[in-house]
């Protein structure tokens, strides 16, 4: 499972022109499922996300998660952060899960950080979405939950 995580002022999502979902400050998740993924890979998700200390203190330093400053969470499904372009031009898709287990498991991470008291917002999953944001920052990290362990960035 990838995640892209971005600190934002705010962000929304439209569908067919019409707004879906949107947030004030928080965080948007951009969020691809793995053929293989499992629920250590959703768990692993739903830990890190919410704990992430990537909002300001009053030093103006990364040491506050989203859950301290009370912030929300728009997540977004995104099956081409799965897409493996080292060949040729057209990325290939191999390494995505099908949908129905994509959706599960999209579903599954925002169901277990609403749980956790952080107010989640989503896009719609499959479907052709504008997503809007204002990057506060910009900050931007990326987690993979296979790489957990390495450290490693391709």
């Amino acid at each position: 499972m990838r995640a892209v995580v971005q600190r934002v002022r705010s962000a929304s999502v439209m569908v067919e022109g019409d707004t879906i979902s949107s947030i004030a400050q928080g965080l948007v998740v951009l969020l691809g499922v793995a053929k293989g993924d499992s629920e250590a890979d959703v768990t692993y998700m739903t830990d890190k996300i919410p704990h992430l200390r990537i909002f300001p203190d009053e030093a103006g330093k990364m040491n506050r998660s989203i859950v301290e400053t009370k912030g929300a969470l728009l997540i977004v499904s995104q099956f081409t952060l799965m897409g493996d372009t080292r060949r040729g031009r057209r990325p290939g898709f191999d390494a995505a899960a099908p949908p129905e287990v994509a959706q599960l498991f999209y579903e599954s991470v925002a169901h277990a950080i609403r749980e956790r008291g952080v107010p989640v917002q989503t896009g719609k999953f499959g479907a052709n979405m504008v997503v809007t944001l204002e990057n506060d920052g910009p900050v931007t990290f990326i987690l993979d939950s296979h790489r957990r362990e390495s450290g490693k960035i391709d």
